[in-house]
């Protein structure tokens, strides 16, 4: 068994980005993204809970065809012009689809249609795709999983999961009836129910080996099936012309080291987890003998990687806690999920030009790594930011094409509906990581949250950024190398109070004091204790100074706090001025203030900002930071992909910010707009995020832009960090 660390490789990976095109390796970019909403019949509610699990293509790969289980259904998309996708509409069924493949012009689609756990039963169903009605279907005789057909489409098989009730004795198995493999054979491409045929898999493993429990289906070249048992820790290789099983074995065990195992607020990758069970949910085939792994975990596994296996059972490589690190080197690490980590769920396969590719799917971390096959060690080429919790994914090599399907819909609580991306390969440079972490100390930065930007005097793209409460128990100062591509986080200043990580802390900005230290504005949260504040540290990260709000302010104030702080002058004469999100308690609609504070005097002040208008969600202020003779501020909306409407950064004249006292009539400042921000979310393929935090003018003029990724908590975990330009020509 061979483990190494992916570190270098993908080091070198992205230094290489900075090379010119020019006989340059392809790699995968995001062209488009896809909104299932946009497919729901127009009877259904702009609510509907929407979901793309599975997901396949047509045949000529100008159709997508994925998974609906919330709707009942599945859908369509025309990707005749991938740039552009469209809405082809559905099919609905009387259960649960669980996975789609397609024979020619027909979709085979498993669907669930038990009525309890003890009462499993399901359907094949047989849909044509250019009528979009249902042809014929099969009965089962269980509940089924996921669905393949071999490389000639004569024989289909489908995993028959009868999945365990996890309210009954904790999910412990064995919970009956057991699963087991159903064949089918196919002629003219069309589905034979007279064929059908169970594979007995009881007796085989050694968890719970009388409750097989199915999960995953795969053919190599000479109709052998793969077949994960995912509770069950096991792998069974079958014949699928004669439904004999040809050998088995345990997926067994992973010990890792370097991995985050706390769910605290932190990011510390310096943990152990020992004799993991990997639990494998998806499986594919690298080659008639070797199959992958996605080790996700259900039971009491997963082991936060994937593994290489020949299908006599001996490892040929295991992954480890590699992929889960260069997925925390991106930012894209959940740390409200420590115990299956990234969760790597959903593969694809596929050979493009002269490259045999497979991609591992991280449904916590919400991307894709993409890996070359060398027949050894796996490169890892890319690591693509997908929608919420990549579920599935088809390759499309005859049109360069890769596509995902992604299983979240936050549309309850306002978040991100579920999206299929779409990528295409071609020369150029990767648009995706845009921030990296680099090491200190020997440790991996983890980050996330970033909520605030500030320049390094003299040092043209050099920032500072600071993260938010999502990390409540390592409050951090960042140091980022903007002349990078992509951008470096190079150092971690961590905020300390009496020698400890500062707690109750909510840091939404800084700017440097002057002296080497920095002003740090804390947004209050009086549920959580949290107080509405500006703090100084000093240049070791210490606590000099906790300067709470005057009670002129603390008479109106509310959750939406100070999310940006600047300064303006030096010295005795150096004045403080924060930015409050949303409307307290003593503003007029439609206007929030601009706190001054001078600490020389401890005099504070404001002035009104005047928001613009919305017809849904609310507007406020996300970031204030002073170049030259204007004051910028980002004015947002809290809305995200077709509903967002305002992402701006705006200026206001120094000149016009002349603070008066509080408790009295404040000033209204004018602003003037500088830029509208839709069109460079837009420009990296996914939806419009909701949350552009951070904003700086560095040394040499040059705007920076950064998105907060919400620590990927019902997150897509994208981290935005682009340039805007010069400001001078602005």
């Amino acid at each position: 068994m061979k483990t190494f660390s992916l570190t270098a490789t993908l080091a070198a990976l992205l230094a290489a980005s900075t090379a010119t095109t020019a006989g340059a390796e392809p790699v995968f970019n995001r062209i488009a993204s896809f909104a299932v909403a946009d497919n729901l019949p127009a009877t259904a509610g702009k609510s509907t809970v929407t979901s793309a699990e599975i997901i396949t293509a047509s045949e000529d790969g100008n159709t997508l065809v994925y998974s609906d289980s919330p709707n009942k259904a599945i859908g369509f998309i025309d990707i005749t012009d991938a740039k552009v996708p469209r809405a082809g509409g559905s099919v609905s069924f009387q259960g649960e689809p669980t996975s789609v493949t397609i024979a020619g012009g027909k979709a085979l689609v498993a669907v669930n249609t038990r009525e309890s756990f003890v009462k499993p039963s399901g359907i094949v169903a047989q849909v044509d795709l250019a009528a979009k009605t249902i042809d014929t279907t099969c009965d089962l005789g269980g509940q089924p999983d996921s669905i393949a057909l071999n490389k000639d489409k004569t024989i289909a098989a489908i995993a028959i999961e009868n999945e365990r009730d996890e309210e009954v004795n904790d999910g412990d198995i064995p919970q009956m009836p057991a699963g087991d493999l159903v064949l089918l054979s196919l002629k003219d491409g069309v589905i034979d129910c007279g064929s059908l045929k169970h594979v007995v898999l009881t007796g085989l493993a050694d968890v719970a080996g009388d409750d097989p429990e199915p999960e995953f289906v795969a053919f190599n070249g000479q109709d052998e099936v793969a077949l994960t048992l995912q509770e069950n820790n096991y792998i069974v290789i079958i014949d699928a012309k004669t439904g004999t099983v040809k050998t088995h074995f345990s997926a067994g065990s992973v010990d890792l080291e370097g991995v985050d195992t706390k769910k605290d607020g932190a990011l510390k990758f310096t943990g152990e987890m020992k004799d993991v069970a990997r639990e494998p949910d998806a499986v594919k085939w690298l080659d008639d003998n070797r199959l992958v792994v996605a080790n996700e975990g259900d039971w009491k596994g997963g082991s936060r990687g994937f593994t290489i296996f020949d299908k006599t059972g001996k490892v040929q490589y295991e992954s480890g806690a590699s992929f889960e690190r260069e997925i925390a080197r991106i930012g894209h690490y959940p740390d409200k999920r420590n115990k299956k980590g990234v969760e790597p769920e959903g593969l694809e396969a596929a050979r493009f030009g002269d490259d045999n590719l497979f991609f591992v799917m991280a449904e916590r971390a919400s991307v894709v790594g993409v890996y070359k096959d060398t027949g050894a060690e796996p490169q890892l080429l890319q690591i693509l930011p997908s929608g919420i919790s990549p579920e599935g994914a088809v390759a499309i090599p005859g049109r360069n094409l890769f596509a995902t399907a992604n299983e979240a819909d936050l549309v309850e609580d306002g978040g991100a509906r579920s999206h299929v991306m779409i990528y295409e390969r071609a020369e150029g440079e990767a648009a995706y990581p845009q921030i990296v972490s680099t090491e200190k100390d020997g440790e991996l930065i983890g980050f996330g949250a970033l909520s605030g930007l500030a320049a390094v005097k003299d040092k043209p793209g050099i920032l500072y950024a600071v993260n938010d409460s999502v990390y409540a128990s390592q409050p951090t100062i960042f140091t980022i190398d903007a002349t990078a591509k992509p951008v470096r986080i190079t150092d971690a200043l961590r905020v300390t109070r009496n020698g400890a990580p500062a707690q109750k802390l909510d840091i939404e900005g800084l700017t440097p004091d002057g002296d080497g230290g920095f002003w740090l504005a804390s947004e209050g949260d009086a549920d959580k204790l949290y107080s509405h504040a500006i703090v100084q540290v000093n240049g070791k990260g210490e606590i000099q100074k906790e300067v709470a709000i005057p009670a002129e302010l603390r008479a109106g104030e509310k959750r939406f706090g100070f999310e940006g702080i600047t300064s303006i002058g030096e010295g005795d004469e150096q004045v403080l001025w924060m930015a409050v999100q949303r409307e307290w308690g003593d503003d007029e609609k439609g206007f929030v203030k601009l706190v001054s504070y001078k600490p020389s005097s401890k005099e504070w002040g404001a002035v009104r900002y005047p928001l613009e208008k919305t017809e849904s969600g609310w507007v406020g202020l996300s970031e204030i930071t002073v170049y030259g003779d204007y004051a910028y501020v980002i004015e947002r909306d809290n809305l995200i992909g077709k509903a967002a409407k305002l992402k701006k950064i705006y200026r206001v004249a120094l000149a016009d910010l002349k603070s008066a006292k509080l408790g009295g009539d404040l000033p209204v400042v004018k602003k003037e707009e500088v830029r509208d921000l839709i069109p460079d979310l837009t420009s990296f393929g996914g939806f419009v995020v909701d949350k552009v935090e951070g904003f700086a003018v560095d040394a040499a003029g040059t705007g920076y832009v950064v998105t907060d990724n919400d620590g990927v908590d019902d997150s897509s975990g994208e981290t935005l960090f682009f340039q805007i330009g010069t400001m001078n020509a602005m």
